[in-house]
Formats: structure tokens, sequence, C-alpha cells
């Protein structure tokens, strides 16, 4: 099919996804949407039968990778592959509500210009609402949007995100330093940074087995569930992209009221837990990684910087001055890890 043809292309990540492939892609099929659209599958070496339930589904173009190479290259590999105009990120956790496509296709093309766009995200179990797109906190913290009648966010989750093909180009997609995480939240304050909206829609939907794809994340009998890892690569990640988006004369003053905040968070939970590997591998191992990073995310800072076309007041306008950790912390108690 030619190119200009393409409306979109949907990409799913896959590691080790054999159980939920189906729903997922069963969910595409349901779709409501009478324009052409592919769907690009990167398996990313799943030790499971990832590959044999994809057999399954002959419509679907699956990028073979002979190694792990982690969500961002996943993503950077099928948009690079892709023929759509737009493209729609899709976890291998989650499933469309079958107007999705086309409630982002009729939102997409009344914008006046090119938008990132969410939908509202419901819980795969429950089916409660989880967030309408999320803002931020000073720390870069995703809060969750649950209220109606604010459509203009900081930041889509990554499990279902619809872009512009030539935005994503335009912004570099997902940078591979993250590894994973945070690589929505990048790409979202990049977009917005540069005058472009980020919006969820008002309408349709997705459900999501939240932490099913990476662990942790959610909570379970009133306690929050996270691992080491997760957490490790998520205090980390935010603290880069803390140096590398905080406008001008903000970034001082912010990242260290943030590493302060950081290290004292690590010391308080490590010792109610007994916990040193706690306080080195996550809070201490934050701090050094932007330390021995700080030239690459300083140069990285002053490339995003100079495209700014947005002033401070204009960046915050999609924060809040609320810690989300001092509320989850209130609702939950201290994480468990496992």
């Amino acid at each position: 099919m030619e190119r200009r043809s393409m409306i979109c292309s949907i990409c799913i990540a896959n590691y080790n996804g054999e159980h939920m492939l189906d729903a997922c892609l069963a969910s595409i099929s349901a779709q409501d949407f009478a324009g052409p659209y592919e769907i690009i599958v990167h398996d990313d070496a799943s030790t499971d039968a990832s590959l044999a339930v994809l057999a399954r589904h002959p419509g679907v173009r699956v990028i073979r990778s002979e190694s792990n190479v982690g969500f961002c290259e996943s993503n950077n590999r099928m948009v690079a592959a892709s023929r759509g105009e737009y493209v729609l990120l899709l976890n291998n956790d989650a499933a469309l509500f079958p107007d999705a496509l086309s409630t982002f296709l009729a939102h997409a093309r009344e914008a006046s210009r090119p938008a990132i766009l969410t939908a509202p995200q419901f819980d795969w179990s429950t089916g409660d609402l989880v967030d309408r797109g999320c803002l931020l906190d000073p720390f870069m913290n995703p809060v969750p949007v649950t209220s109606e009648g604010h459509p203009d966010v900081a930041m889509s989750i990554g499990a279902c995100m619809w872009i512009p093909r030539a935005l994503w180009f335009a912004l570099g997609g997902f940078p591979a330093w993250l590894e994973s995480l945070a690589e929505d939240m990048y790409l979202c304050c990049a977009a917005r940074q540069r005058g472009y909206d980020v919006r969820c829609l008002p309408a349709s939907g997705y459900r999501h087995m939240q932490g099913q794809s990476f662990g942790g994340n959610r909570a379970n009998e009133g306690k929050l569930l996270t691992t080491y890892r997760r957490r490790r690569l998520s205090e980390r990640n935010k603290t880069f992209l803390l140096v590398v988006f905080t406008p001008g004369m903000w970034l001082i003053p912010v990242l260290v009221a943030h590493l302060m905040t950081l290290m004292g968070e690590g010391l308080m939970f490590s010792a109610i837990r007994r916990d040193r590997r706690l306080l080195q591998e996550v809070y201490v191992g934050a701090a050094l990684s932007a330390w021995r990073e700080r030239k690459s995310l300083l140069a990285h800072r002053q490339r995003l910087q100079k495209a700014r076309t947005i002033d401070s007041s204009q960046y915050y306008a999609a924060f809040t001055w609320c810690p989300r950790k001092l509320a989850l912390l209130f609702r939950y108690g201290l994480p468990r890890f496992r």
C-alpha cells in the first residue's frame, strides 16, 4: 500500500507478552475504523511463545530483534518502518475501545496544529478510570487527571499515545539513553516546549493491565507495589529529564530541592525498611548517574532549550504544585518492593 494512503500505524512493543497479545490485537480487529491502517509488532527477543502467538495473526508485520534492545529502541524501530500519517504507540498489555481509532483521527483532523493525543485509561480488571492523561509535579512525577473538562495535560502515558509521524521525527523519537520509563514524559515535554499540545480525548478509551509489562506501578490490597529496577530507572530518568527540561533560572533551585528531597526520602525509607540496597541502588544511584552524565545532559538541555518556543509560565501551566509522592505516602504508606 502507498505510504500516502496509510492513515495510521499501530506500533506494539512486545517482550514476553504471549498471554497479553491476543487480547491487544483482538481490540484492534474490533475497531469501527474505515480507513487503512497497519499493525507492527517489535518482538524484543522474547523467550516465551510470543512469536507463535503472532504467527496466528497474519496481518501483523513483525520486526524480530535478535537481542533485547529495550522499549525506546523498539518503538524507534517500528516508527522508522511505519507508513502511516499517524502513529499509535500501544502497549501489549492494553486493549482499545472499539471507537478509539476513529475518535483519535477525528480529533487529529479537527486540531489546528499537530498534537500528541491520549485516551482515558481504565484498569483492566476493575474497569475503574485510572487517568485522563497526567499533569506533572515540580519533580517530574506524573499526577493523574481524573476529572473531565481538563483536556490539556503535561504528558500522555506511552501505553496509548497517538502522534503524527512527522512530529515524532521532528522531536527525535524516544532517546535511547533513557532505556525504559519516562520516555513518554520526554516526548511530551519536548513537544510542549516547542508549542505543540498534549491532549486527552473526552471520550473513548483503553483498558490497561497496569504494571504487567514492567512490574509494579499499581496498588494491591491497599499498598503500592514496585520493583527495585522500576524505581531505580524511574528516579534516575526523572532526574535526567528535570535537568534537561526545567526552564531557565529555575534549574538550579529545582534541582537542589529535588536532590535534597530524593536523599531525604532514600534515607528515611532505607532506615525504616533496614534496606541499604534501596538507598544505594535507587536514590544514591539516581544522583550519581546524573553527575556522571552531566555533560551529555547539559548538552542535550542546550539543544532543546534553543528550540523552545514557550516561556516558563506556559511550560508550568500543565504542572501541579502538590508533590505526588507525598499524596501517595498518605494514601498507601510506604511502597512494597519485590
